[in-house]
C-alpha cells in the first residue's frame, strides 16, 4: 500500500467524523484533514450554497477531486463527507486503507444533526430522508470500512478510543 492517511473516517452526517477525527489526530500526533472543509475553503462558500447554486452533481465532482487529493497527499487522520462513498472511484481509492465507518441509528442522527440544521439533503422530512440515505449508503460504508464503530450513546472520546482499538493503533 502506498503512503496515505493513517486513518480515514466515513459515515453519515452527524456521526462525529470531524470531532472524532480531530481527537484521533491529537492522540496520534498527526495532522487532521476534512474533505468537506477543503471544499468550503477552495470554493469560498458553504456546501449548502454549492448544492443550491450548482446542484448535487457539481458538488459530488468537487468532492471526488477533494478526496483523491487528500488520499494522495495526507498522512494523518482524514474525514470524508457523508456522501463521498457514493463515487465508485473513491471507493476504489479507499480499498485496503485503514477506514473506520462511524455508524449510528436514526434517533441519534436526529438528536445530533437536528431538524433545523443546514443539511441540503435533509430539507424535507429529515427522518425519512435520513433513513433513505442510509439504505443507499450503509452498504457502501461497510464495503470500504476495515472496522465499524457504533457511535450511539458514546462520547467522542469513547468513539476515538474504539477506533484506535479496532485499528490497533497506539496514541502518542
Amino acid at each position: 500500500m502506498t503512503a496515505g492517511p493513517l486513518v480515514v473516517l466515513v459515515g453519515p452526517m452527524g456521526s462525529g467524523k470531524s470531532t472524532v477525527g480531530a481527537l484521533l489526530a491529537a492522540r496520534l500526533g498527526v495532522p487532521y484533514r476534512d474533505t468537506d472543509a477543503d471544499i468550503v475553503t477552495a470554493q469560498g462558500r458553504p456546501i449548502s450554497d454549492i448544492f443550491v447554486d450548482e446542484g448535487e452533481p457539481y458538488f459530488r465532482e468537487l468532492e471526488r477531486q477533494a478526496v483523491a487529493a487528500a488520499v494522495a497527499e495526507h498522512t494523518g487522520v482524514l474525514a470524508l463527507g457523508g456522501g463521498a462513498v457514493l463515487d465508485e472511484g473513491t471507493r476504489a481509492l479507499l480499498a485496503g486503507r485503514p477506514v473506520a465507518y462511524l455508524s449510528m441509528d436514526v434517533e441519534e442522527a436526529v438528536r445530533r444533526v437536528g431538524l433545523g440544521a443546514a443539511r441540503p439533503l435533509l430539507a424535507v422530512n429529515p427522518r425519512r430522508q435520513w433513513r433513505e440515505l442510509m439504505e443507499a449508503r450503509r452498504p457502501l460504508y461497510t464495503e470500504v470500512a476495515r472496522v465499524v464503530v457504533a457511535t450511539d450513546d458514546r462520547t467522542p472520546e469513547e468513539v476515538a478510543q474504539a477506533v484506535l482499538d479496532a485499528l490497533e493503533l497506539k496514541d502518542v
